[in-house]
């Protein structure tokens, strides 16, 4: 186990570094800069070389990657070309509903998604599997903003029992629990539904294997059976679907947060680009990409120490 957590870490930080080089050049391959949308507003050819001279944009690709590099290292992203501020500052700003956002739902996602997967499961092929199969199958075929919209128009519009919005929320949302109503109630509804049903395949495969056959030859009771058998080998294919379903959260977080006019990473990063503000869009973006492996490292773990024979193969 050792060996193996050791080989996937460094293939992590592999991961990252060439993510880092791929963040820094498609970033700076994006039309325009800081200097030139400031050019369209105030200034003449010789103020937008000068400013850029300021900004640091004129020289080499190289050594403005170094740098880069090192203040990634260091815990020091740069200066907003924009404000003027540490991106560090604005990025823990932004940042704050994005996670709250995330943790929520996926604090909800994992019990939701193993009771379901379990019922479905235990019970296949008769009743409660179909209704349940039925209902997973619907909704994960339907869009994330379309979802939101449906759920908007019911409950904010005709009901008027939610917000529609986090407008006029400022940075107070953390005291308002009715605001993540919606919002995670869109991230959970295709991610529980794809868990559960991987959940599911488990515990039918599980409950058909050779060792849960021969535990109810030797008389396990049947909770046992379930906890101590069924579950931790059914739980493989969940946890690294989990981890690809926690790729797609954070995608769905993105549109959410436009749908719900969240002030989150969504919002910072439309702004950072319309701005050519590039610190802040390689910040946020490295940043996302970071926890997308990290998500993937963990579930590799997880797996493997699940099932050490199983090697998590992508």
């Amino acid at each position: 186990m050792l060996r193996y957590a050791l080989r996937r870490s460094g293939w992590t930080v592999v991961q990252l570094a060439v993510l880092s080089v791929l963040v820094f050049l498609l970033t700076n391959l994006l039309p325009g800069d800081a200097a030139t949308v400031d050019f369209n507003e105030q200034a003449g050819l010789d103020q937008v070389a000068q400013l850029r001279e300021q900004m640091g944009l004129d020289r080499p690709l190289v050594e403005r990657f170094v740098d880069w590099a090192q203040g990634v290292l260091t815990g020091d992203l740069g200066t907003s070309l924009v404000g003027g501020g540490p991106v560090v500052d604005l990025l823990s700003r932004s940042v704050g509903a994005t996670a709250a956002l995330a943790g929520v739902t996926l604090l909800l996602l994992v019990p939701m998604a193993v009771v379901i997967g379990l019922v479905s499961g235990l019970r296949a092929g008769g009743r409660t599997d179909r209704a349940l199969s039925a209902v997973t199958l619907t909704l994960t075929s339907v869009p994330d903003f379309v979802l939101a919209l449906l759920l908007v128009a019911l409950f904010s519009l005709r009901l008027g029992w939610l917000p529609s919005t986090w407008v006029g929320a400022d940075d107070l949302w953390w005291q308002r629990p009715e605001l993540f109503v919606l919002p995670v109630a869109v991230l959970l509804a295709r991610t529980v539904c794809v868990l559960s049903r991987q959940i599911r395949a488990g515990t039918v495969a599980s409950l058909g294997a050779g060792y849960t056959v021969q535990a109810r030859r030797l008389g396990v009771p049947g909770l046992r059976l379930v906890l101590r058998h069924v579950l931790p080998n059914a739980a493989v294919p969940g946890v690294q679907e989990l981890a690809r379903t926690g790729d797609q959260l954070l995608g769905g977080v993105l549109v959410v947060e436009a749908v719900f006019a969240i002030p989150g990473t969504a919002t910072a990063l439309v702004e950072a680009v319309q701005n050519r503000d590039v610190p802040v869009v390689q910040a946020l973006t490295l940043t996302l990409a970071a926890v997308a492996c990290l998500l993937n490292l963990a579930a590799d773990l997880v797996s493997q120490r699940l099932a050490p024979r199983t090697e998590v193969l992508r």
